[in-house]
């Protein structure tokens, strides 16, 4: 069973050992348990909905519940003080692209706002309720999810939007395909979603990130049906698929996507390597992109982010030993560990990371095997339910993401990672902050950073807090031309800072495309570009 107000599996607890909580409370401070609403009192809290039951929807409060947030920390904040400002008055399950077009229609009909919902796993404000007088109801799509065609010559596959990530890996591996699309959310998160908030996997180095995968699709709009058919390249004027990509549910609901797959690589690695510091690992990390080298991903921490993982990791002696053989080795304080992967044939692994270890070595890197990279595999999608553990403890976790050029990546982080600190200073309140860079590009990488704090105990307390981080986090991601979002999209939480990205001509031209295929303004209104009668 999902959680109703948390992350993933109820069944599913990630422990910490107590060396790992020891740690946190020398850097953070005690901490008071977290709050946890119960879901039965949230549903008799909920106000009445101003619409019936149809054959088009629901109106069933915990329905009207699960189906309100997504998962950034405003929402949790919500969800777990049991304050939910908005819920949607309906939600539909359609399975079919006619029944999505039955929805829209009675929608406009009725002056409803329609909120197209794939996994739910949003940490930008996309699927939230806003305040409206008019209904709105929440469009689940995850009914939509069978394999409708695969062309294995072509090697096309045509899905329902809604299908999650391991049930549409599981029907192509069935066939000897996959996609190849892996974000921490993967367990969770819909096809749809990638495509309308332009999702990068873990290793998109190798796969590429979701605007190379979508080939086409089918989409239904207020205004009429839009088919974009899949060719291999076409010159024939502007790109339908990217008026969808990033789209975020603003002018339609994407029904069928058509993505490019390959067939299931024969051999997969990754290795952890170690460098003394930061700017020996993101020169060699720089190099192995510009040299176009054969591999699926590149990861780096930095050196905070490398001694929290090594301190929750567990495993205490082997921990131990691990940090003298690297002190050993010349890889001490500063130390910073990257993760390589490569995918393919034998041959291929073998010789790609044959060139990778050629410039890590120059670079002074410790190679450390496959054991570690093993264990990163394993829990590449189980590390996101550190957030449950440390919201029971009484911390609260958040992320902030953006890309840049090659010589900004340092002063990118080092300014968001002070901005971070310092916003909370005001309250005596420290924040654990660190930084790794999560997919590499010839011209630059992403920069990721995470900031962990302790809870108030107050709901508005802790919205402030959160507030305030984000926004010092934010502006200094504009200031130091980073683009406001590298994977997790606009949504409510960025879209105050898209102008300084997109210029007011650029956001002109997206808000004339919203009204072109949705004139009432009825699809997911306010996110991703709002004002001017959109």
């Amino acid at each position: 069973m999902r959680r109703w107000n948390g992350w993933g599996d109820e069944q599913i607890q990630l422990a910490l050992v107590p060396e790992a909580k020891q740690f946190l409370r020398e850097v953070l401070g005690e901490a008071k348990t977290g709050p946890n609403a119960d879901f039965n009192t949230a549903v008799a809290r909920l106000s009445a909905s101003r619409l019936g039951d149809t054959k088009l929807w629901t109106t069933n409060p915990a329905q009207r519940i699960r189906y309100s947030l997504g998962q950034s920390l405003p929402d949790w904040l919500q969800l777990r003080y049991g304050q939910i400002a908005q819920t949607p008055d309906a939600v539909a399950f359609p399975e079919s692209r006619e029944e999505v077009r039955a929805v829209l229609q009675r929608a406009a009909q009725l002056g409803c706002v329609v909120i197209p919902y794939g996994g739910g796993t949003s940490v930008a404000g996309h699927v939230n309720v806003q305040a409206s007088s008019r209904p709105v109801i929440t469009l689940v799509m995850q009914r939509m999810m069978q394999l409708q065609s695969l062309d294995k010559e072509a090697q096309l596959a045509t899905f329902g939007a809604g299908v999650l990530g391991p049930d549409l890996e599981a029907q192509l591996r069935a066939h000897g395909f996959m996609l190849g699309h892996f974000p921490q959310s993967f367990e969770y998160s819909s096809l749809g979603g990638w495509v309308v908030t332009r999702s990068s996997g873990q290793q998109s180095l190798g796969y590429g990130r979701i605007e190379a995968m979508f080939a086409g699709g089918h989409l239904e709009t207020p205004t009429g049906t839009l088919d974009i058919r899949a060719f291999p390249a076409s010159a024939a004027g502007t790109d339908l698929r990217e008026l969808v990509l990033g789209s975020e549910g603003r002018i339609g609901v994407l029904t069928d996507v058509t993505v490019r797959v390959q067939r299931l690589p024969e051999k997969e690695s990754f290795i952890a390597v170690c460098f003394s510091d930061w700017e020996s690992g993101r020169q060699a990390l720089r190099q192995m992109a510009q040299q176009q080298m054969p591999l699926s991903m590149l990861r780096l921490s930095n050196a905070t982010e490398t001694a929290t993982s090594l301190k929750l990791a567990g495993h205490v002696q082997q921990v131990a030993w691990l940090e003298r053989y690297l002190r050993w080795r010349g890889c001490a304080e500063q130390k910073c560990m990257a993760i390589i992967g490569a995918s393919g044939s034998a041959l291929q692994v073998r010789q790609a990371l044959q060139q990778a270890k050629a410039v890590w070595r120059l670079h002074g890197g410790v190679g450390l095997g496959t054991l570690l990279g093993k264990k990163w595999q394993h829990g590449r999608f189980r590390n996101v339910y550190l957030r449950n553990t440390l919201w029971d403890m009484g911390y609260a976790i958040d992320t902030v993401e953006t890309a840049t050029d090659w010589p900004g990546i340092t002063p990118m982080m080092q300014a968001v990672e002070q901005a971070a600190r310092a916003a909370l200073a005001e309250d005596g309140e420290t924040v654990h902050t660190y930084t790794h860079l999560s997919h590499v590009y010839t011209q630059g990488a992403s920069v990721y950073t995470t900031f962990v704090y302790r809870l108030s105990g107050d709901y508005q307390t802790d919205l402030r807090r959160w507030q305030r981080l984000k926004r010092a986090a934010s502006e200094s991601i504009t200031a130091f031309g980073g683009t406001i979002s590298h994977q997790h999209g606009v949504g409510l939480d960025h879209a105050p800072y898209l102008h300084t990205e997109k210029g007011e001509a650029g956001l002109d031209a997206i808000r004339s495309i919203y009204r072109h295929f949705d004139p009432q303004d009825m699809m997911n209104p306010g996110k991703c570009v709002a004002g001017k009668g959109v």
